[in-house]
């Protein structure tokens, strides 16, 4: 897919190394098409590395794509230049007169808050209020998942023991779901949270249906039946070394973290970890924007 950004996005640089391809801007133009326009509302500290991790899983498939990146006005954000944020994000009051094709809410680093603790809770609730009618299909990351799932149906997060870290052998619960069309029986899944949804409370709701789950990691990919909003309690779209990266941020730190399972060879984390979770990132992201974006956009979105 080409993937329409603005032409210094410090992301594009990275992809090309990567031999993906982007589409800038100002070759997007002389393309007689409508793309489709996806919001990303980027909740995580370091910015351009979620840009990054994003804009590579939605780079696979023969579809231009618009991305508008958005973050919220009712947070400061400490990790990443004001002068980036400035130059290629937008608030929700300059977005929120349009409609889009698709949302991708990204996870944070506040699943230890009660949800209506995290300060930007309010303004977060009145996007999700508002892709109902102005947005296709909505994608909820990690956090996000969570904060949409109890926001939407009440289902509660609860904190776990220890950190849900490593990578994590998931199985199909409905094969015919069209977010995993082509997914093989067995497939690994990053997990990196301190909280979980539980199987019981969801089963609750009629009109969600978990589609996939791990034995070990629990619920991952959960959908609404009756609107287009996917939940996914993992992350598909990290590169093969950020575990490993938020392993030894949180070992200088002093921290009481364990190995990440599943991820190092033999557990030694001097060992450059595989990246063995690509193709099925590939896949949900490429399913997402065909069957529940492209395939159910009106052509005239406005």
């Amino acid at each position: 897919m080409p993937v329409n950004i603005p032409d210094n996005l410090p992301a594009i640089d990275v992809l090309k190394k990567e031999n993906i391809f982007v589409m800038t801007e100002s070759r997007a133009i002389r393309q007689d098409i409508r793309p489709l326009r996806l919001l990303i509302l980027n909740l995580m500290p370091v910015k351009i590395t979620t840009e990054t991790h994003l804009l590579r899983m939605l780079s696979n498939t023969p579809l231009q794509v618009e991305i508008t990146l958005m973050n919220m006005s009712s947070h400061v954000s400490k990790n990443t230049p004001i002068e980036h944020l400035l130059t290629f994000y937008k608030t929700f009051n300059e977005v929120k007169h349009k409609r889009f094709d698709g949302l991708i809410i990204t996870g944070a680093p506040v699943e230890l808050l009660q949800f209506e603790e995290v300060d930007y809770w309010d303004e977060l609730t009145e996007i999700m209020d508002w892709a109902d009618k102005n947005v296709t299909s909505t994608l909820f990351i990690c956090w996000a998942a969570q904060a949409g799932l109890y926001y939407h149906f009440g289902i509660p997060k609860y904190e776990l023991p220890q950190k849900m870290f490593g990578i994590f052998t998931h199985t199909l619960n409905n094969t015919k779901a069209p977010i995993v069309r082509s997914f093989d029986d067995e497939y690994l899944v990053p997990h990196s949270r301190h909280t979980e949804i539980r199987r019981e409370d969801i089963i609750k709701v009629p009109r969600l249906e978990i589609v996939s789950e791990s034995a070990m990691a629990g619920v991952y990919l959960v959908r609404d039946v009756e609107k287009s909003r996917i939940f996914v309690t993992g992350h598909s779209e990290y590169d093969a070394d950020t575990l490993k990266t938020e392993y030894e941020r949180d070992i200088a730190k002093g921290m009481d973290i364990q190995i990440p399972y599943n991820y190092f060879l033999h557990d030694d984390p001097s060992q450059t970890p595989l990246m063995r979770w690509k193709s099925h990132a590939g896949l949900l992201f490429s399913n997402w924007l065909n069957y529940y974006v492209y395939q159910e956009t009106p052509y005239d979105i406005d």
